[in-house]
């Protein structure tokens, strides 16, 4: 059996939540998936990283939603 994620991604900008958030932190959508794959950490918004995946600011996000 898989092992549940603590984390729910957001289906609008990757920002990955606590599962008993009802609404994203970082851009307000109320839209959330349980399969996800891969997490970056931002902490520098300017960082090229942050650039190449238009994350919105510091956080943590999914790299892919399926």
């Amino acid at each position: 059996m898989a092992k549940k994620s603590v984390f729910k991604a957001c289906k609008n900008c990757k920002a990955l939540v606590d599962t008993d958030k009802e609404t994203c932190p970082v851009c307000g959508s109320t839209s959330f998936t349980d399969e996800w794959d891969g997490m970056i950490i931002i902490i520098n918004s300017e960082s090229e990283i942050a650039k190449i995946t238009e994350a919105p600011k510091p956080w943590k996000y999914a790299i892919i939603i399926k």
